[in-house]
């Protein structure tokens, strides 16, 4: 019988630290009990929008080896990336299903580079087109905004999703990103995920272990499998 995942994670989200500032934010979160570090990889085709490169996550490892490097591809051609973002140190990779790659191969790819697979689906993407695929991944990724940029609003609408999944794998990892904060992020543990990006929610605290204890615990106490 499939267990239930042990915990609940906070990820804090880099795209919403402080580029002028980035090793003191990575020190930050390192220290404030989060379960990762989240980073956005954007292509500027695949997202409006262009971030950073494998140099990041070897930075975050220089800075803070122990802190756990989750590097979410937002990427049309992921597969093109998938060992140096490895090589870097990413500890879990995400593909999009709406990529343009083989995702059985890829997923694979990614499982023996040593590097947790996972995917990620947009908000107006069908629950169903991750059904394929799910018994090949780690983990989940049901995105709660468009991609491209922080500082959206949280799509309720998405939430029926992580409870499809939660249902068909109550194994398994699923990850909420966007919008999230005190009051979304427990709808989302309510219906099922068990993993929460915040970025800009979390950044703007001035005491950020604070933010992360306050919501873990408000997530621990709504989580249902």
């Amino acid at each position: 019988m499939k267990t239930m995942p042990k915990k609940i994670h906070i990820l804090p989200s880099l795209l919403a630290a402080d580029l002028g500032a980035l090793a003191a934010d990575i020190a930050r979160v390192a220290a404030s009990g989060a379960d990762a570090l989240h980073l956005d990889m954007m292509d500027a085709h695949f997202v409006p929008n262009l971030s950073y490169s494998p140099s990041v996550v070897s930075l975050v490892r220089r800075v803070s080896p122990g802190l756990y490097r989750h590097v979410h591809l937002m990427m049309t051609r992921p597969d093109l990336y998938l060992e140096p973002f490895a090589a870097a140190g990413a500890q879990t990779l995400q593909l999009h299903v709406e990529a343009d790659c083989d995702l059985h191969r890829e997923l694979a790819r990614t499982r023996a580079l040593g590097v947790r697979a996972a995917l990620a689906l947009n908000p107006e993407t069908p629950i169903e087109r991750v059904y394929p695929y799910l018994d090949e991944c780690d983990e989940l990724l049901v995105m709660t905004v468009h991609p491209g940029y922080g500082g959206q609003k949280f799509i309720a609408a998405c939430l029926p999703k992580i409870r499809a999944v939660r249902t068909r794998r109550p194994d398994l990892d699923i990850m909420v990103d966007g919008g999230v904060n005190a009051e979304t992020a427990v709808q989302a543990a309510a219906a099922g995920a068990n993993m929460l990006v915040a970025g800009s929610y979390l950044f703007k605290m001035p005491d950020l272990a604070v933010g992360v204890a306050d919501l873990r615990a408000r997530c621990e106490a709504a989580f249902v499998g």
